[in-house]
């Protein structure tokens, strides 16, 4: 059974940074892309940043380079969202996933079907 379990939220003041960890278990990171989203309250989940099976290829969110990079490591089975210079409008809850093809790479949420629960991130001004 396929597992992605999120921590590192909380509450943090504008300009700080924060690291959001996804534990995986079920599946081998190594042979998917996994892919990071948001969604903040009253909005729809959108695209936030994703690396690949064999973190050679990132792809980040253009409003949100710059600010935000993502990471994989394989050997303990678990990606980061690395997050920087924080601002308000980066309050949301954060989700990672995978989509069902091993190897392909997505942005698009409707391709991924494997969700973690989230985790709040929530940035004071």
């Amino acid at each position: 059974q396929v597992q992605l379990v999120e921590s590192g939220g909380g509450l943090m003041q504008a300009g700080g940074s924060l690291r959001l960890s996804c534990a995986a278990s079920g599946l081998t990171l190594s042979t998917y892309t996994l892919g990071w989203f948001r969604q903040a309250p009253g909005k729809e989940r959108e695209f936030v940043a994703a690396i690949n099976w064999n973190n050679e290829r990132t792809n980040v969110a253009d409003s949100l380079k710059g600010r935000f990079a993502t990471s994989k490591d394989n050997a303990k089975n678990t990606a980061y969202l690395h997050m920087n210079i924080l601002e308000p409008e980066d309050t949301a809850v954060y989700y990672c996933a995978v989509p069902k093809m091993r190897y392909l790479f997505f942005v698009d949420p409707s391709s991924y079907d494997n969700w973690g629960r989230g985790t709040q991130v929530i940035v004071s001004s």
